[in-house]
């Protein structure tokens, strides 16, 4: 990694989700998480982020939730740094998640605004009061800018939020024109920065480097591949980099626009990483031609994902 990446920022390179496996019967595979969790290791990554969207984390119980943590904190044992999502509506939830997930030596917790459903949104002064309050935890916190939530996070809200709230040092920013963004937050913030990431599967990665990033939270289908981007962008081969970024963006729009959280999942129980890709109802199976047009990219690209386990 480039020294002037490192010594500029705390947390850089890939940060990808990992996905939550199920049995066949819709209960947890936790056998198949830690198989999850050494693929992605395998996968030389920086970090790894549990319980996010794209962990399925809307479709699991809080015990699931706590057993999950405890699980994978203990199976990554600081081999890789790790983020724990903790969002939720009410703070009173968020706080407990936010302290286990640093008693377990979580680096980094992630939250997005609170919101629940299209029209329960908090306002601004709602959503400032929630991330003061889990920043009294002590932990470093993210502030995840998705669609998903259904809130218009403003560049002077965030500015605010980073610049005045102790623990809120990270972003990872995937809403859309992310790059102009993450461009005036690093320049608003920039001492305050300990992460300034993308999501969104990496999709607008290049045009997010150039406006400064220092990671990304891809997920795991194939943040190997996408690693050398951030690599030769930062060591001035940007070249290389666009070069690598526009080879393997075609597997990256067809994740985004045509799998979704199923993709990583496909990909993995064909690599013998887990022995389903079961999703919980009402989350339907790829649908078959789908599915094939998936592995035909995760054999033409050589994923580590589709070979693991075989």
């Amino acid at each position: 990694m480039n020294l002037e990446l490192s010594n500029q920022y705390k947390y850089y390179g890939m940060w990808p989700v990992a996905p939550t496996p199920f049995h066949e019967n819709g209960e947890v595979d936790y056998e198949g998480m830690e198989r999850v969790l050494d693929c992605m290791i395998d996968q030389k990554v920086q970090g790894i982020c549990i319980l996010a969207n794209y962990s399925e984390q809307f479709l699991l119980s809080d015990d699931e939730r706590e057993k999950l943590t405890k699980l994978c904190m203990k199976k990554i044992d600081g081999r890789v740094k790790t983020i724990v999502t903790v969002s939720h509506f009410a703070t009173d939830i968020v706080r407990p998640r936010a302290e286990l997930a640093k008693s377990l030596g979580a680096d980094i917790i992630m939250m997005m605004p609170p919101y629940h459903g299209a029209l329960l949104k908090g306002n601004p002064d709602q959503i400032f009061e929630q991330f003061n309050e889990i920043s009294k935890v002590g932990i470093r916190i993210m502030i995840q800018d998705a669609p998903l939530s259904g809130i218009e996070l403003p560049v002077p809200l965030l500015t605010k939020m980073i610049n005045e709230i102790e623990y809120l040092t990270c972003f990872k920013i995937e809403s859309t024109q992310a790059a102009s963004k993450i461009r005036a937050l690093i320049k608003n913030c920039s001492e305050r920065l300990d992460a300034p990431f993308d999501g969104e599967e990496s999709i607008t990665l290049y045009a997010d480097l150039e406006a400064g990033i220092s990671g990304s939270m891809s997920s795991a289908l194939l943040p190997e591949k996408i690693a050398p981007v951030i690599d030769h962008f930062w060591n001035n081969e940007k070249d290389k980099a666009e070069k690598i970024y526009n080879h393997i963006l075609p597997l990256i729009n067809f994740e985004n626009r045509q799998c979704g959280f199923r993709a990583t999942k496909t990909v993995m129980k064909e690599g013998g990483v887990i022995k389903s890709d079961f999703c919980r109802d009402p989350i339907k199976p790829l649908d078959e031609d789908t599915k094939n047009l998936l592995l035909n990219f995760a054999k033409r690209y050589d994923l580590l994902t589709y070979k693991w386990g075989k």
